[in-house]
């Protein structure tokens, strides 16, 4: 039985991969722990593995006294000479107890979770030093088993958590199903699941890409920036570092092959892949693809861009429920506003500017008014108040009115029928300035 022990914490060992010292440690002071509570909590024990017998030794330390008031700290002179004869009054004398398969059930029990929770450290300790490098790269493991909604992975040595908050609602796995996953994150602790892994992450998708195209892994080309709405539709930027290097060509690869290949993994989410450039208003002509782009008026100091797309094509640039223009701000870090070439034409004119500086007039009464023939505050002003509740849509002529006197208050301005200061073809220009270097 003795042997047995050493035996154990060499297979214990092995398999976890724990060192062996850290776990006659936590043996040691588990058996520590179970004495105390079964001879006395203020007993002064030392406990220590004998590697030669394979067995637990356990040792009790008393002080020399004349008479024992404290059995548990102290010991008589008469019974410490048969110990040590040389011993003399208020030396520390450690001796040998012989019954450490006394320690109880309960006692035992206690050693018993101390070891488990010992073993449990080492091991967290050894997946740490194991995965925290690999921290930032894809991951392959099996479908285990799930739990409320999150999905434990096997990754042979051990388990891996993907919450259901990192997992596409697209996809359903059963258990026993190879997946793929960013390890998002690696703990230390083992309060809660160590590795955490993910599928929504825009990390993901550029390291998919990484290892798809060679060009990416030697560093030919760079991936500039990624956004996704997860499932449905992501964009990349990519840039190349040698001038006879496309790109994006590189990343679709022949016939397809590279990007089909990420799109499978992640069950078809449309992906775009977007040339990158330092000008942001080429930039954002990239990224709104395949829309077509009449100007992109610039603000640094506001990181704001304005994109004019012609008429047909606004919907095109602006996407379903605004998905491409939302990406394409996401890629950029800049928020990006769209309008038509008409609304731009309207909006650059000095009267309908005139329009939205009137207190309470907003961009959609601005353009309602407008419509209705009201082309500037100076015609807000001398309008009837009956006809400005009609456009404006409200019952209270109180509140037409106070649109009316508003517009008293604008500086006047030139009517619509002159013709604007500048070019006579905003439009036209705007077009020159994407294709060209300078974008004001």
């Amino acid at each position: 039985m003795l042997s047995e022990l050493s035996r154990i914490i060499d297979q214990i060992s092995r398999d976890k991969g724990i060192d062996r010292e850290l776990l006659i440690n936590g043996l040691e002071e588990a058996v520590k722990q179970a004495a105390k509570k079964k001879f006395g909590q203020r007993r002064d024990l030392e406990v220590q593995f004998n590697d030669e017998l394979g067995e637990i030794e356990l040792f009790q330390f008393r002080t020399v006294v004349e008479k024992v008031e404290d059995e548990q700290t102290e010991i008589s002179m008469e019974e410490a000479q048969l110990l040590d004869p040389e011993v003399e009054m208020g030396d520390d004398i450690g001796s040998k107890m012989e019954n450490v398969s006394e320690l109880g059930r309960i006692a035992a029990q206690s050693a018993k979770q101390v070891i488990i929770q010992r073993m449990k450290d080492a091991e967290s300790d050894v997946i740490y030093e194991m995965y925290k490098d690999r921290q930032g790269e894809i991951i392959n493991g099996i479908v285990q088993r799930f739990e409320r909604g999150n999905i434990v992975v096997n990754l042979g040595r051990t388990d891996a958590l993907l919450p259901g908050s990192q997992q596409m609602s697209r996809r359903s796995y059963r258990q026993g199903d190879r997946i793929r996953a960013y390890l998002l994150e690696v703990k230390q602790d083992t309060r809660d699941a160590q590795l955490i892994l993910s599928r929504t992450d825009d990390r993901f998708l550029a390291q998919l890409f990484t290892e798809e195209v060679p060009e990416i892994a030697e560093g030919v080309v760079k991936i500039m920036g990624v956004c996704r709405e997860p499932g449905s539709r992501a964009k990349i930027a990519v840039a190349s570092s040698e001038s006879d290097v496309d790109p994006v060509g590189a990343c679709v690869g022949m016939k397809g092959s590279r990007v089909q290949n990420v799109v499978q993994e992640l069950q078809g989410e449309k992906i775009d892949i977007v040339p990158w450039s330092p000008d942001p208003a080429r930039f954002v002509s990239n990224a709104l693809a395949p829309a077509q782009v009449s100007l992109v008026v610039v603000d640094e100091e506001r990181r704001t861009l304005l994109v004019v797309a012609p008429d047909d094509q606004l919907s095109l640039a602006i996407g379903r429920q605004g998905q491409n223009v939302r990406l394409a701000s996401k890629l950029l870090g800049w928020n990006i506003d769209v309008k038509s070439e008409q609304k731009y034409a309207k909006l650059i004119e000095e009267g309908y500017q005139s329009l939205l500086a009137v207190d309470g007039v907003d961009d959609k009464l601005a353009d309602s008014l407008y419509d209705a023939g009201v082309t500037s505050a100076v015609e807000l002003a001398d309008a009837s108040v009956a006809e400005i509740s009609e456009v404006a849509g409200v019952a209270e002529e109180s509140v037409a009115q106070s649109l009316i006197d508003a517009a008293g208050d604008v500086n006047p301005v030139p009517s619509s029928d002159e013709e604007p200061v500048g070019s006579s073809d905003p439009i036209s220009e705007a077009t020159d300035s994407v294709d060209g270097d300078d974008k004001k």
